[in-house]
């Protein structure tokens, strides 16, 4: 088998298709969005000296703050009132994670969590850096860090 298609490569094809349909304007916007972040990005790893262009966990961590930034907008735009725009982020939120791998629930969340305080041997909040370190490295873009610190602090205290 070939090698995987890259992410990037992915969401450039789905802009060009939607283009071409005419048919999505929130979807174009979105995904014009997408690729400009992913560019920054790419111009950014460029100045560091990095070639090769972005990884697939590079365009995710870009993806995942995206979604992160529309969340907060909504709840902003709801704050104020202004619920047609929190509608748009949320909207934007959608198509956005269209291309995140699916997201742990609470449970598995627990699940990893205790693994990683069992497998490092942690035993108290010295070593929440390293339990986060840990899920960091072995569950990016699927892991809500958020609530998984949330539950490594309740474990660890």
């Amino acid at each position: 088998m070939g090698e995987p298609i890259k992410l990037v490569d992915q969401i450039t094809a789905d802009l060009k298709a939607a283009m071409k349909a005419r048919d999505d304007k929130l979807r174009i916007a979105t995904l014009r969005l997408i690729v400009a972040a992913v560019k920054d990005r790419d111009i950014q790893a460029r100045s560091e000296d990095r070639c090769c262009g972005l990884q697939n966990d590079e365009v995710l961590a870009v993806l995942t703050k995206m979604v992160k930034q529309r969340e907060d907008s909504a709840k902003t735009y709801e704050e104020a009132g202004r619920i047609e725009m929190a509608e748009q982020e949320r909207a934007e939120t959608e198509i956005i994670q269209g291309y995140l791998p699916k997201q742990m629930s609470a449970d598995e969340i627990a699940a990893a969590v205790d693994g990683v305080i069992e497998s490092i041997g942690a035993e108290g909040l010295k070593d929440m850096g390293a339990c986060m370190g840990a899920l960091k490295a072995n569950f990016a873009g699927k892991m809500d860090f958020s609530a998984a610190n949330k539950v490594v602090k309740s474990r660890l205290a």
